[in-house]
């Protein structure tokens, strides 16, 4: 009673931040209060971030083991639920646990088995996890004693590093780039697991220091250089050494990897056919710009008609007042035509600041939420590149995407996603966060939002860049496009500025984002719309009721936003992913 009484204290505070809500919007209040299964998460993140935080030394089997056993027992708690005794709500916060738990549970496995194939690189292994596993036990420690096993540890290090050395040809054949680096790391790993452990006990136990401290630098110093040898001479050795430091660096993940994300995402399509999909869109997107590029005077050349638009950029210092200005204009076309709820404070409190010349080289154009971060040149760039910037930014390139950083995209996003619903921000999806925010682009376009040719053209060159995404990022990741080729075929195909798509390419292959977090924009958009056309215009939902519940359910697979929202899906314990959604959300 008292949870009870706590979350609906919480909705009417929400009420209160986003101002008068409708019927309908009351309704979807009420629903969030219903779920039923918030609990079940509540509990499962409290238990799994004690596991985390206890079970973390590196290959250690038992740890290992530890971790399976927890994701089984959530699995057999979930089980226990009485699948058709919970509410709609309910049932697709069931599924998205258990598609979650299942993910991350073949996840540990895989991570599992891609140690055990490196462990012949890291002989020595075995001795430091056991005195790491010790410690955490708290078994009394001998100084004395550790320190010959620290000796030991280090001559096997050293003997390890030697043969390594010698063979080095041999090496690189038998463990190529990617097994190298998994191992490079987990030395390292070793290395701060280590660090920590003597930390522990330095200068509150002075005979263990006395013992230890040389010993267990030397283990620390040794693991490090075996760490920089297998990453210099058997991750590194075949890069060409980069007269500058623009390279691009990234690693395949490999078609395994590709599929076990798809299931992740509940995507019923394999690579190879997201990548037809994406060829599909590519043609509307070419009819369209040949429309586009005749009205302004250039036939059917294209990349005359977008290099005249590239030309029309503000003068430097005014791109600030443009963005205002852009983002107002978006605003008021959304809320004339009543198609979603803006609350008030939402629009209140969005934030500008000016991207730096360092972070452009990763991000040449804007990134959005609460805070919209604009790119454009700054004193410190180099004169092509100032010039190359103003090009990509220019009005008509930034028309088209204010609206997709701030309202109704992401910074909207974010706002709603912080009061409705926020418990299942843990299964955060870029085919909801940024498919939503393509979705309005190609809405907006229907809506006629472009004004002119210009607009037009500004609109199809990032919807054309959402294509090439699917293509180049898929094909880096399946080993079928080089990062090299990947910028050409942006510079030739979407017309970018070589350094823009440099920095696009970069972006998308060195990390810190999901291996389909670039192909996420154009298929989640396709799935929105493809579920838009059926409640929407089949006339169950007005615009603003379907876009309004969008945001109410948060950041999750959009195979569970249908299953929430629709109501012919039928739901069952065993419900296994399957829309095929490109043929009802396709450009039209």
């Amino acid at each position: 009673m008292k949870s009870m009484i706590t979350r609906l204290v919480l909705a009417i505070a929400a009420i209160v931040a986003v101002g008068p809500l409708s019927s309908a919007e009351k309704d979807a209040v009420k629903s969030d209060v219903s779920t039923g299964l918030r609990p079940f998460f509540e509990r499962f993140d409290a238990d799994r971030g004690n596991l985390n935080r206890f079970y973390n030394i590196p290959l250690s089997g038992g740890d290992h083991k530890r971790r399976l056993a927890f994701y089984q027992e959530q699995q057999d708690a979930l089980k226990k639920l009485d699948f058709d005794g919970l509410s709609r709500e309910g049932q697709v916060d069931y599924l998205l646990l258990r598609n979650e738990l299942s993910h991350t549970r073949r996840k540990i496995l895989r991570e599992r088995e891609l140690d055990q194939e490196v462990l012949p690189l890291l002989p020595f292994w075995k001795p430091i996890v056991s005195q790491l596993e010790a410690h955490r036990r708290l078994e009394p420690v001998d100084g004395k004693t550790v320190a010959a096993s620290l000796e030991e540890i280090e001559a096997q290090i050293t003997a390890v590093r030697g043969d390594l050395e010698r063979s080095l040809a041999e090496s690189r054949k038998r463990w190529g780039k990617e097994k190298a680096e998994r191992a490079s790391r987990r030395v390292r790993d070793l290395s701060g697991a280590l660090s920590r452990w003597f930390q522990f006990y330095n200068g509150y136990n002075p005979l263990f220091s006395w013992w230890v401290k040389q010993p267990a630098q030397q283990v620390r110093e040794a693991l490090d250089r075996y760490a920089k040898l297998i990453s210099d001479q058997l991750v590194n050795h075949a890069r060409k050494k980069p007269k500058d430091p623009d390279r691009l660096v990234g690693e395949p993940i490999g078609a395994e990897a590709l599929s076990l994300a798809l299931e992740r995402e509940m995507i019923a399509y394999t690579p190879a056919e997201l990548v037809e999909i994406a060829k599909r869109e590519f043609a509307w997107c070419d009819k369209e710009m040949a429309k586009a590029s005749r009205a302004l005077g250039f036939g059917d050349d294209w990349r005359k008609a977008q290099d005249q638009v590239k030309k029309l950029h503000v003068q430097p210092g005014e791109q600030p007042k443009l963005i205002k200005m852009l983002a107002l204009e978006a605003e008021n076309f959304l809320e004339e035509r009543k198609l979603l709820t803006i609350p008030p404070l939402c629009k209140e409190t969005w934030r500008m600041q000016m991207m730096s010349a360092s972070r452009q080289r990763v991000n040449p154009y804007f990134t959005g939420g609460e805070v919209i971060s604009v790119s454009f040149p700054t004193d410190e760039m180099a004169h092509k590149d100032k010039l190359m910037s103003m090009r990509g930014n220019n009005i008509h390139f930034s028309r088209a995407t204010v609206h997709h950083e701030l309202i109704p995209g992401h910074h909207l996003q974010g706002f709603m996603t912080a009061r409705y619903r926020p418990y299942r921000r843990r299964f955060g999806t870029p085919f909801w966060t940024e498919g939503w925010a393509l979705y309005w682009e190609m809405l907006l376009w229907d809506l006629d939002f472009p004004k002119t040719p210009e607009d037009r053209i500004g609109m199809l060159f990032w919807r054309k860049h959402r294509c090439a995404r699917i293509i180049f990022s898929l094909g880096f990741h399946l080993g079928t496009m080089k990062a090299d080729e990947a910028v050409d075929f942006l510079v030739k195909r979407v017309g970018h500025e070589r350094r823009n798509a440099t920095a696009e390419v970069r972006r998308s292959i060195q990390g810190g984002y999901s291996p389909l977090y670039q192909a996420a924009y154009m298929l989640g958009a396709l799935q929105l719309r493809a579920l838009a056309s059926k409640l929407v215009a089949g006339g169950r939902m007005t615009p603003r009721q379907f876009h309004d519940a969008v945001l109410r359910q948060n950041s999750i697979p959009i195979e569970m936003l249908r299953a929430a929202l629709d109501k012919d899906v039928k739901l069952t314990r065993d419900y296994v992913p399957g829309w095929k959604f490109a043929k009802d959300g396709a450009s039209r």
